[in-house]
């Protein structure tokens, strides 16, 4: 088919032990998953609807990437999370089967222009400058849920400069990743491509120039990223 430009280049992620990529659809994410983190965000972790918003697709970076700091902002917070990356999908999806979606697991981080962020929150505005900006969405190499299963527990993890900032659980998490592809499968047809970030731990802050990221996730693997 004639286009009148060549198709912009698609969004890729390493898959660990192949030299296949993951082609990524879309970006679906959870706000405040975890109940301290809600809490240092100045809001009630009572289990309640859960939040979500998007990024672009093309805002993915992959691991070892240094990034420019972002326009717009003098207030870029890191919050590594959990990212599902699936493998199909559907529409209304049990939670009892959403787990036969995941294709696997990575960690990435969710880069916020939290001042931006706060603003749209006091102005009743939607967040979508604040959290879907070019190459906000770091991610790390897929694990294959064939090879590290579907962890509910373990140490989630970010150091920046090498000094610990986060730490967590993933048994923290309010709604589980099964809840959250439920859930989310009834306001969007999810499909095979998607990734779905899934909350952060509490310790969540700023970044500046010069500085280096370096996350963990137990069991599922490691995110890097520097910022220029």
């Amino acid at each position: 088919m004639k286009t009148v430009f060549p198709p912009p280049p698609q969004p890729l992620v390493a898959v660990a032990g192949t030299g296949a990529r993951f082609p990524v659809r879309r970006i679906f994410c959870i706000g405040q998953n975890y109940a301290a983190h809600a809490r240092e965000m100045g809001t009630d972790p009572t289990r309640s609807e859960p939040c979500f918003f998007t990024k672009p697709g093309d805002a993915v970076v992959p691991d070892g990437s240094t990034l420019p700091y972002p326009s717009a902002t003098s207030n870029l917070h890191y919050e590594i999370e959990l990212v599902a990356a699936l493998g199909s999908g559907g529409a209304n999806i049990p939670v009892s089967s959403a787990l036969d979606h995941v294709f696997g697991y990575a960690a990435g981080i969710d880069l916020t222009r939290r001042d931006l962020q706060a603003a749209a929150k006091k102005a009743g505005q939607p967040w979508d400058m604040a959290k879907g900006f070019d190459r906000s969405a770091p991610v790390g190499i897929i694990a294959p849920a064939s090879e590290v299963g579907h962890p509910n527990r373990g140490a989630i993890r970010l150091a920046l400069n090498d000094t610990p900032c986060q730490r967590g659980d993933l048994g923290d998490m309010i709604w589980s990743v099964a809840e959250i592809i439920a859930r989310l499968s009834q306001f969007v047809e999810l499909r095979a491509g998607d990734l779905i970030f899934t909350g952060t731990p509490e310790g969540v802050g700023p970044v500046k120039p010069g500085d280096r990221l370096a996350g963990v996730i137990d069991g599922v693997g490691t995110i890097n990223i520097g910022i220029a």
